[in-house]
């Protein structure tokens, strides 16, 4: 360090791997924004895009940049230290079966997410179920997938090791109601309020696209008649339909006197 000749080529070493950092971080945000802006055209498009599938592969795009530019940077790093990356290359056969195992596992995980993209098992916003943990696919990269459930915690599974996945958001969803009344009441006239609530509820709400089809008695409690009502709504809207369902077929119960049961106790006050 006493040798100014050796000190100024240390921290133009130092500044130059300085300057290479900066320089691969600053085109990643480059390149990520033109990506972005990329993708955004093509939403404003007046033809049909599948906005998932588009968000998916606008993720793997911007991973794969992430990688080059990292790769590129540290090629330039070690070239720095006098390091010829050709002779590197020529001789990393020596190597290359050791670092073959321990890469096998990336190696997996980059190609799996190749194949989920290109055989559409899911996309970035879908409702999925993947080897027991539910959620919502939040980002889709080279190696990983990240799934965020829905108490707020933050999934991320490596590509490889997905086995098996459902996908909840393709196709109609089932909204199913179940609702109950007294054994006292008229069977045909609940269900005549229900077919009459169910009908309004289709021609108001655009998330229901079958239904709701009053089923009929399903259940013979112990204090009630239950009687189911299914419909079928757009993807993720399934809950919210069934939130209304109750909420409407409540109302009716309400305004046509329709009694639901609920718990009772009778207490018998014996007088001497």
């Amino acid at each position: 360090m006493r040798n100014p000749e050796q000190l100024t080529k240390f921290l133009g070493l130092f500044l130059n791997i300085i300057f290479i950092l900066v320089i691969a971080k600053i085109s990643i945000r480059i390149i990520h924004s033109i990506v972005n802006k990329f993708f955004q055209s093509q939403k404003n498009l007046k033809f049909k895009v599948d906005a998932a599938r588009m968000e998916t592969l606008k993720g793997l795009i911007k991973s794969m940049v992430k990688y080059v530019i990292y790769f590129i940077a540290f090629t330039s790093i070690i070239k720095s230290f006098g390091v010829e990356v050709g002779a590197l290359i020529a001789t990393a056969g020596i190597g290359g079966l050791a670092f073959g195992f321990g890469a096998q596992n990336l190696v997996r995980d980059v190609i799996t997410g190749f194949f989920i993209l290109f055989e559409d098992q899911f996309s970035v916003g879908d409702y999925v179920d993947i080897d027991g943990i539910g959620g919502i696919i939040e980002e889709m990269a080279l190696r990983v997938t990240k799934i965020r459930d829905f108490n707020g915690d933050l999934h991320t599974i490596p590509n490889g090791e997905i086995k098996k996945v459902t996908n909840k958001s393709t196709g109609k969803m089932r909204a199913w109601v179940n609702m109950s009344i007294a054994y006292e009441e008229d069977i045909d006239y609940a269900i005549k309020v229900l077919n009459e609530v169910s009908e309004t509820l289709k021609n108001e709400n655009p998330n229901i696209v079958e239904g709701p089809t009053v089923l009929g008695v399903t259940d013979l409690g112990d204090s009630e008649v239950v009687i189911s009502v299914i419909a079928k709504t757009v993807p993720m809207e399934q809950w919210a339909v069934e939130r209304l369902m109750r909420k409407n077929f409540k109302q009716a119960f309400d305004k046509h006197g329709i009694e639901i049961p609920y718990p009772r106790r009778v207490v018998i006050n014996k007088t001497p």
